[in-house]
């Protein structure tokens, strides 16, 4: 739609005044002017075409800069730090500042709950086995919601992505190891990379999940040898990579032009010797067995969140040699061995540039430019106090790199991301209000991670839902850009996450009635368990919306604000438009929930969505 503008101007002399504009009118510059306009409403008045008050471009900065810093912003979030004039470091400090609150209490407490309830169904108490994977999704889809700490959770949830553990494995039986490790994870997620890998390498997660728990040392009688999947990965995905990097991240050569491995199987087997005597390191029910954990102890008898500890009887105590030609002495206890081997990775100069990479790509963009990796890298190699691995300063530097915030950046070729199906989720339920009265944030996942390949804890494998170097067929891959989350796309997941949408949107017919009611919830809902649904689901409020719906610009501007961060294109624009237009009618007014249903879907299933520059 295109306003005819008039604009009367009466500029009073300089000395009334104080003020003359020599380089533009608009933006604020507007003191002495009066502007009227042939089509104005209040909430759009002319006077905005001048004054500056009409222009967004604050809140688009800041809804931007918080997609890359949270799992997903709400309205008052973006509103809050545009109050503060959008800076993104206070912001920053301010959730450096808030601890974490552990998960796993949560698991325990909406767990305690369901237990109540089936008993007062009559079901007898030691009939009723869990917490399971379903639980852990409860806990974790209401603590992102609802917490303060958004940046600690993005950060986990990006972590999460490079030191996979995943419920494609008996893990989904345990909530309680699922949450464990995600505690792991959101604990250090401020803290220091080496501490970190320590951490995840002792965790009982891990060590189940890469068979690294209850690794021996050789035997010759019994012709075996340590596992050596952990050694491999430790070195492959949480640390160095498979090639040697210089500190922008490109890879070094050699002198005939050939990449050079930063690892070889002597390299591995190495290091599996390392990882070596580690088991159980505590019961699960101490007072249901007659004896202390043990090597070879199995999960099911393990606490699940427990760290393992070294048994020295089954540690290879031979000398070991690791990268850079270090050697671990013999005879020095596995403990020892363990720092050694850790700080041998923690030191290797690939870490900055393949950590910070990766890193990149979970929170900013996926073909980040050399100069922004080695700035992120050089971050992580000295926080400017001579400390290297520190996390606060990785992440400030990604989040505040000029490539990540430059408006301008946003146009470049290279610039932004496909938005992931666990984020695109979080995007949707935080951007339409909730109505009052509660309700439980709790979804079990499976239904939208059958629909759209993706699910907390959900990877395939230890290589995660995607490889951050997929190069998608066809332009991306003809212009050596990457698009990892890309991976998930496909034929089947495409038409599922639009079929999701729509679900989302018009789930909410009340056949008393004969119309929408615009109270959805049908994305938090129990799908397996008939003996939980009593507990009330929280109702996302679509009428919220009504208040705009006269006026199609005006709804999917606000649409653009919530969901798109500015970023909603002409293009996009001239297809909704006509659309919701058109959706009129005469006999009721229920032709306005349509049109906000019909500009939300659309919105949704739109490339400006999809795509987070």
């Amino acid at each position: 739609m295109k306003t005819l503008v008039k604009i009367f101007c009466m500029m009073l002399p300089l000395s009334v005044m104080g003020q003359s504009y020599t380089d533009y009118l608009g933006a604020g510059h507007n003191i002495g002017m009066t502007v009227t306009a042939s089509s104005s409403n209040a909430k759009s008045p002319a006077e905005n075409t001048l004054s500056g008050k009409g222009m967004d471009s604050p809140t688009f900065a800041a809804g931007r800069f918080l997609s890359h810093a949270t799992m997903a912003p709400t309205p008052e979030m973006i509103e809050d730090l545009v109050a503060t004039g959008n800076d993104y470091e206070a912001w920053i400090d301010n959730q450096f500042a808030m601890p974490s609150i552990d998960l796993t209490p949560k698991v325990y407490e909406i767990w305690d709950e369901i237990i109540d309830y089936r008993v007062s169904q009559g079901e007898n108490e030691d009939d009723i086995f869990g917490p399971y994977k379903p639980h852990f999704d409860y806990a974790w889809h209401e603590t992102i919601i609802l917490s303060d700490y958004h940046l600690r959770h993005k950060v986990a949830y990006a972590l999460s992505q490079i030191l996979v553990v995943s419920d494609n494995s008996d893990l989904t039986g345990w909530a309680e190891s699922l949450s464990g490790y995600y505690d792991i994870l959101q604990n250090h997620a401020f803290g220091n990379y080496r501490d970190l890998l320590e951490e995840v390498s002792y965790s009982t997660q891990m060590g189940y999940y890469l068979s690294h728990i209850n690794n021996a040392k050789a035997n010759a009688e019994a012709n075996t040898s340590p596992d050596e999947n952990y050694a491999r990965e430790i070195m492959q995905l949480f640390s160095i990579g498979l090639y040697e990097l210089n500190t922008d991240g490109t890879r070094k050569t050699d002198g005939s032009g050939n990449y050079i491995p930063t690892y070889d199987q002597d390299d591995i087997q190495e290091f599996a010797k390392i990882f070596t005597g580690l088991g159980i390191g505590e019961l699960e029910d101490p007072n249901n067995w007659p004896y202390q954990p043990f090597f070879g102890l199995d999960m099911w008898a393990a606490k699940k969140d427990a760290p393992m500890v070294m048994y020295q009887n089954f540690h290879e105590t031979e000398s070991k040699t690791l990268l850079g030609g270090q050697i671990v002495p013999a005879n020095q206890t596995g403990e020892q061995d363990l720092d050694d081997a850790f700080d041998n990775l923690f030191n290797h100069p690939n870490v900055g540039p393949f950590i910070g990479s990766l890193m990149i790509k979970r929170l900013v963009k996926s073909n980040p430019s050399p100069a922004y990796v080695e700035r992120v890298a050089m971050a992580f190699n000295d926080n400017g106090s001579g400390v290297r691995g520190d996390m606060k300063a990785l992440i400030k530097a990604i989040l505040l790199d000029p490539e990540a915030r430059d408006g301008e950046a946003m146009f470049e070729t290279s610039a932004g991301k496909v938005r992931e199906p666990v984020l695109k989720f979080f995007s949707l339920v935080n951007s339409i209000p909730v109505l009052p009265g509660g309700g439980k944030y709790w979804n079990i996942s499976n239904g939208y991670k059958d629909a759209t390949g993706q699910a907390m804890f959900g990877s395939p494998t230890v290589f995660n839902f995607y490889s951050p170097d997929f190069l998608p067929v066809g332009d991306l891959s003809a212009a050596n850009l990457t698009a990892p989350e890309l991976k998930l796309h496909n034929t089947s997941t495409s038409i599922n996450y639009m079929n999701a949408m729509y679900a989302f949107n018009y789930w909410d017919w009340d056949s008393d009635l004969g119309m929408h009611t615009g109270n959805i919830s049908i994305l938090y809902h129990w799908e397996n368990s008939q003996t939980e649904t009593p507990f009330p689901s929280v109702l996302f409020d679509q009428n919220y919306f009504l208040q705009y719906a006269d006026d199609p610009e005006l709804l999917v501007n606000e649409l653009d604000k919530r969901f798109t961060y500015g970023q909603l294109t002409d293009e996009t624009r001239d297809i909704i438009l006509p659309v919701i237009h058109d959706l009129k009618w005469n006999w009721n007014d229920a032709w306005r929930l349509e049109r906000v249903k019909s500009a939300i879907y659309l919105i949704l299933i739109s490339p400006d969505y999809n795509i987070m520059k």
